[in-house]
């Protein structure tokens, strides 16, 4: 998911959208991911000459990707969606000055409780036994770029470097998340919850554990047969409630939870045994899935006297 924080920074992107070739280009690819460039010129009858600039126009803006086609003859190239939505906010624009802006690292995570099936990996090899949540305490779990488990919790200490007495005005935490079947299911609903603090200030109902195609940025060494990729969710709270991508889904607010530069900030994702949906938490960082990033937090702030 891309989140437009400014009208203006989002110019580029209204400009590869704003064309009928490009957005039936878009449909296609929606529908058939990954084909060829002689696919889709033959799709929208035009030429390869004329696709190349709607490409590289779409490619610009990180609205899809080009990768090598290795099941075809020669230097293919395959070319599929990579943005699955694009948040713009119309609200006034936010002084960037006052913007606390961190990562936490997927292996990070300072409290857990997890059940079978469970794991962990670095970008480069397994993390212990799989299935074996020991290893969820182990040393080298530091290093870890993916993790998942079939119900419990983790929870992770968001650093706080705020500047005193300052107040926390808004808080924003993006991750890729997916749910965790034995193996891989596309349709394998997850109840994923999110507590600050232990205030559950949510849930996202997480849609399946995907494996249909291979992730953007997951190891060579991965096994296909295991999660290939999750959904990019930016988790948003302030003074009007809680959202997901937008989409309200509780009415706690950040003056609720009472945040200033003193506070410790207890980030927990649960997966809990009471949920009408348990199906499993799986937590992409870098080096996996299509978007090759850690836990990343905003906090925004302002000096106690505005309120």
């Amino acid at each position: 998911m891309l989140h437009i924080t400014s009208l203006k920074d989002g110019l580029e992107i209204y400009k590869a959208l704003a064309s009928e070739v490009r957005l039936d280009l878009l449909n296609i690819l929606l529908e058939n991911n990954n084909i060829s460039m002689n696919e889709l010129a033959s799709q929208l009858n035009i030429s390869n000459g004329a696709l190349t600039g709607h490409i590289k126009k779409l490619e610009s803006c990180g609205l899809i990707t080009v990768a090598n086609d290795s099941t075809g003859h020669g230097n293919q190239k395959a070319y599929s969606v990579h943005l699955d939505k694009i948040l713009i906010d119309m609200e006034k624009e936010v002084d960037l000055k006052n913007i606390y802006n961190t990562e936490v690292k997927v292996g990070h995570y300072t409290n857990y409780k997890v059940f079978p099936t469970c794991g962990l990996a670095s970008d480069k090899n397994m993390i212990g036994e799989i299935d074996d949540p020991r290893y969820f305490n182990h040393p080298d779990r530091y290093s870890a770029d993916i993790l998942w488990f079939s119900e419990g919790f983790v929870e992770y200490n968001i650093p706080n470097f705020i500047p005193a007495n300052q107040k926390i005005t808004q808080l924003s935490i993006s991750c890729e998340l997916s749910s965790e079947a034995p193996g891989i299911n596309n349709e394998w609903p997850s109840d994923i919850r999110f507590y600050l603090n232990d205030t559950c200030i949510g849930s996202w109902l997480s849609p399946g554990d995907f494996g249909d195609s291979r992730g953007l940025y997951t190891p060579d060494w991965w096994l296909p047969i295991w999660n290939q990729y999750g959904l990019l969710k930016l988790l948003l709270i302030n003074k009007r409630g809680t959202f997901i991508d937008g989409w309200k889904i509780s009415d706690v607010t950040i003056d609720n939870l009472n945040l200033d530069f003193r506070s410790e900030l207890r980030f927990r994702m649960a997966v809990e045994s009471d949920s009408q949906h348990v199906g499993g938490l799986t937590i992409f960082g870098k080096g996996f899935g299509n978007y090759n990033q850690d836990i990343k937090v905003s906090i925004h702030y302002a000096p106690f006297v505005n309120f």
